[in-house]
């Protein structure tokens, strides 16, 4: 099956060839065995390699079903998670879901006073569906909205009908979650041992949510499934997500520290954020791997545009780009022509934003930013579907590359032991101690103020 995806590496060189993409060879296909045959680093994990065969036939339509359901008795879905529990939903709703689409809102991911007391305010008097998402259930932020909110539905609603609009997405066997939803009676969803987090977007932590905001989950995993195929190709001139994986390796030996993911489009910002997490948490070890960061085009360059262009030469940028499908809204002509604008007239913003986005491309790389584009055929369901599954697996193997796992995050807990032991989690007790003894004799910090 056709993959509605394709890269542009033009504006890569000097600074990366063709020729020099296509001798590291050897060991993309090293690397590209070790991922298939599961024994490279991580291999536990390695579960989303097949995305049509994360969720059985019957598991996913258990799963519309449920959506459906919630659907028709709910105004609106509260995803309570964090990280790659609700990035990757969020970003499909966020490029997808249809204006008159039934809300999806999020809570859990920050620890945010304000922003939950807001959130609980607009759900006053809603009829509201939560569908909790974690592994464990004991991770602080959702841990903490989950139980706010889950008082919340049931004063509001009632026990019986709380029970009935709750679904947990959690581990199988195991965790506090599941204890809970077993004794609670909600209806539960799996979140798979062998899919961490970040890649978890097409089983049913993204799906779930992604299906209530009513759009196609099928074709999605379709494309994903798709992309995979096309995926099992070694070869990095028949491998966009190769090709790509190992370019942005070659600059970042060559002294590039960030890539900055760009798109025209708005919808897919929060793809971005999904991205960045990916790449961050996959490639951020020992020292190591290129900062991900986005830019939001037009938008940003009447903010960042001034240092993409002349600012300090570490930038290398990866371009999105949706080819068909876009509305047809076109500049209207007037008469007086007052701002200078009518030789627009009649031109579409489809047309405009496009030769921006090449303007802005040839610029950059004029300006000393080595820069790729990848496009979309045009942004729907199945072609979201692929181009997930080709960060995925351009994540992979270029964590393989650098020379570190793509698949833990052993980074992610320093901050979390400091945490409890200054707020007194049991279990913590020598390590509060000790932290709060330390802060005493650093005294406070010093500050500096207006007279």
């Amino acid at each position: 099956m056709h993959v509605p995806l394709a890269l542009n590496p033009e504006y890569l060189a000097p600074e990366v060839t063709p020729a020099e993409v296509a001798a590291e060879q050897a060991n993309v296909t090293f690397w590209h065995e070790k991922l298939h045959a599961g024994t490279g680093p991580g291999a536990d994990f390695t579960g989303w390699l097949e995305p049509d065969q994360i969720l059985t036939p019957a598991e996913l339509d258990r799963l519309i079903a449920t959506a459906d359901r919630l659907r028709r008795e709910c105004e609106c879905l509260v995803v309570v998670g964090i990280g790659g529990s609700y990035l990757g939903a969020r970003a499909a709703i966020e490029a997808l879901a249809e204006p008159d689409a039934p809300p999806v809102l999020y809570a859990g991911q920050n620890l945010s006073a304000s922003y939950h007391q807001r959130l609980l305010q607009s759900l006053a008097g809603r009829p509201y569906a939560l569908n909790v998402i974690s592994k464990s259930g004991t991770t602080t932020e959702p841990a903490v909205a989950f139980r706010i909110l889950r008082q919340h539905l049931e004063s509001s609603a009632g026990k019986e009908i709380a029970r009935q609009r709750i679904v947990a997405t959690t581990d199988q066997q195991k965790g506090a979650l599941r204890s809970l939803a077993t004794q609670e009676g909600y209806e539960t969803f799996v979140v798979p041992d062998d899919v961490g987090g970040r890649f978890s977007v097409l089983s049913a932590v993204g799906l779930l949510p992604i299906a209530f905001a009513g759009i196609d989950v099928r074709a999605l995993v379709a494309g994903a499934a798709a992309c995979a195929r096309a995926c099992r190709e070694p070869q990095v001139e028949r491998n966009p997500a190769y090709y790509y994986a190992v370019a942005r390796n070659r600059l970042y030996r060559k002294g590039y520290a960030v890539e900055l993911l760009s798109s025209f489009e708005p919808r897919l910002q929060l793809l971005a954020e999904w991205w960045k997490q990916l790449f961050g948490e996959s490639e951020g070890k020992q020292q190591m791997g290129l900062f991900p960061a986005s830019a939001a085009f037009t938008t940003d360059l009447h903010s960042l545009g001034q240092y993409l262009q002349q600012g300090r030469r570490l930038l290398i940028e990866t371009f999105l780009q949706v080819a068909e499908g876009e509305p047809a809204v076109v500049v209207p002509a007037e008469a007086e022509n007052a701002d200078g604008l009518n030789f627009l007239a009649g031109q579409g913003l489809t047309t405009i934003n496009r030769e921006a986005y090449r303007a802005t491309a040839l610029a950059h790389r004029e300006g000393g930013v080595p820069n790729q584009t990848l496009t979309l055929e045009r942004l729907d369901a199945f072609a979201l579907g692929a181009l997930f599954y080709f960060f995925e697996k351009a994540c992979a193997l270029s964590g393989y590359l650098l020379g570190v796992n793509p698949f833990d995050q052993p980074g992610v807990e320093a901050y979390k032991g400091h945490m409890f032991a200054l707020l007194g989690k049991p279990g913590f007790e020598e390590q509060t101690t000790a932290l709060r003894a330390r802060l005493a004799d650093a005294g406070p910090a010093p500050e500096v103020r207006f007279p």
